[in-house]
């Protein structure tokens, strides 16, 4: 039996895009980054035409397509200009989300415009300042795959 090939903590990035169109970069502090991918389901019940006495059977269709980032870490002096000019810009960023051990022809980004949801900060005495952040993709993400 083959084991698994696995990824490492650097080989799942969160990255947005810099002043540079086309440059990203990661957000500085970032220890914990989940991405999100949830489909939102439309239901029907369906009959059965040979025998109305039967429960209906229930088809589902998929409406739409959401991609969320949850990220939280150590807040970094490097992203804080960054992160509260978005934030408060109450605009989009291009952000990209990577599986850089991908093989190749299959997804290595997840990528597009995206508002930058929640912007929380927290102390506690003797700890380092964190940060939790709240991304949302506007749209579906664009796939691109690894060449």
């Amino acid at each position: 039996m083959a084991d698994a090939v696995t990824e490492k903590y650097e080989e799942m990035v969160l990255e947005v895009e810099t002043d540079t169109p086309g440059t990203y970069a990661r957000i500085c502090g970032m220890k914990d980054v989940t991405v999100n991918r949830a489909a939102q389901l439309d239901s029907d019940e369906v009959p059965d035409c040979d025998d109305e006495s039967k429960p209906f059977s229930v088809e589902k269709e998929v409406r739409s397509v959401m991609v969320t980032v949850a990220a939280n870490g150590t807040w970094a002096q490097q992203s804080h200009g960054q992160l509260m000019d978005w934030f408060y810009s109450g605009a989009t960023r291009n952000i990209r989300t990577g599986n850089l051990k991908a093989k190749t022809g299959e997804t290595e980004y997840e990528q597009g415009p995206a508002f930058l949801t929640a912007l929380n900060g927290a102390r506690t005495k003797g700890k380092r300042v964190t940060a939790d952040l709240s991304i949302e993709f506007n749209g579906t993400p664009e796939r691109t795959v690894k060449a």
